[in-house]
């Protein structure tokens, strides 16, 4: 098998590919997650019947997530996954467009539930089976740049589309766009894509060839780490998932007519925070290490939630939401980092991803139980300051029981020539 190093720029125009990739896919996905709610009221939905359909399509992501790792990592045409995953997006995105009936709607969530699990993992199975380990973190950080910019793209679009054409627009607009999504697709290589390092396996073809993936049991229970590195994650979207509803529905009691443009707002910020800062967070984390920028937009979720309290200033609090953006930033790129540190060589990169995912839908999941049942009972503040003391543990668990994956991994695989490496350019 050939050096990385020495094949990248054979790879350039599949690498291309996989950022044009990375930018449709948000698109469709974006078009079919935050306007459905909105689009069904509109439709005449009785908000309790809105929020069973949302959560039938959660409940199916979250169950699917880590079988779907590990379809992910057997599965050797990689591409293949994306495509299908798109068309049952775009199959969803067209039933919601020609009737709001409830059997069209439920079957759109299966389809969007079903494909969803399936396609994060196998971006980051490609990607680490195009770049390898030594650029697997630069490369994936341009992945959530990428990703995030076809967030913000899509909510401008929609915005342009949904006001003269109404909101079928919006699921019109996603199907198209899974256009471009299966044409960059086919523009990544086939036979760039290695499969062994698409699963986290070994670099070396003499290693790949001798090596068996390691036991799912090995993998996941036995890695004390990775087990505590999961349940960090589960905190952390246990405070993060709620925040930003709750506030938006604390500001509409106020003032229903600005809520909405309000919450576009900032799900922009959040989102150009993550677009501008991904790729020199996955550079800095390359040469640097994990924890620290864990650390960091950990330690960051506390202090948004203690500020919600301090202030209802519209300019304060989408200030406020810059903060999100570092959090969710840092935890896109540097969480699937870890993963691969404690993968690496096992075969199982993409179930562990899975594993992860998982972790990540049970925390938001409960998230928006426990912050509604707070308000309810209590405040919003209450809430936020709640939320805020989760945060606070996820920070101090990762703080005493996850060590720096990324120093042994170079000592023990002769990674410590990268430095001078990535002195010859962006991929």
């Amino acid at each position: 098998m050939a050096n990385i190093p020495n094949t990248v720029s054979a790879k350039r125009p599949s690498l291309r590919a996989l950022g044009a990739t990375n930018f449709f896919l948000a698109d469709v996905q974006t078009g079919l997650g935050p306007f459905l709610a909105a689009y069904l009221a509109g439709a005449g939905w009785a908000a309790g019947r809105v929020g069973m359909v949302l959560t039938l399509g959660g409940i199916i992501t979250v169950v699917l997530q880590t079988p779907a790792g590990a379809i992910v990592d057997q599965v050797r045409s990689k591409r293949l996954i994306l495509i299908g995953g798109s068309l049952l997006l775009a199959t969803g995105a067209v039933l919601l467009s020609i009737t709001a009936a409830p059997w069209a709607v439920l079957t759109s969530q299966v389809l969007v539930g079903g494909a969803g699990p399936f396609l994060a993992p196998t971006l980051a199975a490609i990607t680490m089976g195009l770049v390898g380990v030594r650029y697997f973190d630069r490369q994936f950080g341009k992945n959530q740049s990428f990703n995030s910019a076809g967030n913000v793209f899509c909510a401008l679009l929609i915005a342009g589309v949904s006001r003269p054409f109404g909101n079928r627009a919006i699921f019109i607009t996603a199907a198209v766009l899974t256009i471009p999504t299966i044409l960059s697709v086919l523009f990544i290589r086939r036979d760039d894509i290695d499969y062994e390092m698409a699963r986290g396996g070994c670099e070396r073809q003499e290693e790949a060839t001798s090596t068996k993936a390691a036991s799912i049991m090995s993998t996941l229970l036995r890695d004390r780490v990775l087990l505590v590195f999961l349940v960090c994650a589960f905190f952390f979207h246990f405070a993060n998932a709620a925040m930003l509803p709750q506030l938006g529905e604390m500001l509409a009691k106020g003032a229903k007519e600005t809520a909405a443009p309000f919450m576009s707002a900032c799900i922009i910020v959040t989102q150009v925070v993550i677009m501008l800062s991904a790729t020199a967070i996955g550079r800095y984390a390359n040469v640097h290490g994990r924890k620290h920028l864990l650390l960091l937009g950990f330690g960051v979720l506390p202090l948004r939630a203690l500020l919600y309290t301090l202030t209802h200033n519209t300019a304060g609090l989408i200030a406020i939401q810059l903060l999100d953006g570092v959090a969710n930033a840092i935890f896109g790129v540097v969480s699937v980092l870890v993963v691969a540190d404690r993968t690496r060589g096992t075969g199982r990169f993409n179930l562990v991803q899975g594993g992860l995912a998982t972790a990540v839908g049970l925390g938001a999941a409960l998230s928006t139980t426990f912050g509604g049942k707070l308000i309810q009972h209590y405040s919003f503040r209450a809430s936020f300051l709640s939320l805020g003391g989760v945060a606070a543990i996820a920070f101090i668990l990762l703080w005493l029981g996850v060590p720096e994956t990324l120093s042994g991994r170079i000592q023990s695989e002769g990674d410590s020539k990268i430095a001078p490496r990535l002195q010859e350019g962006s991929l």
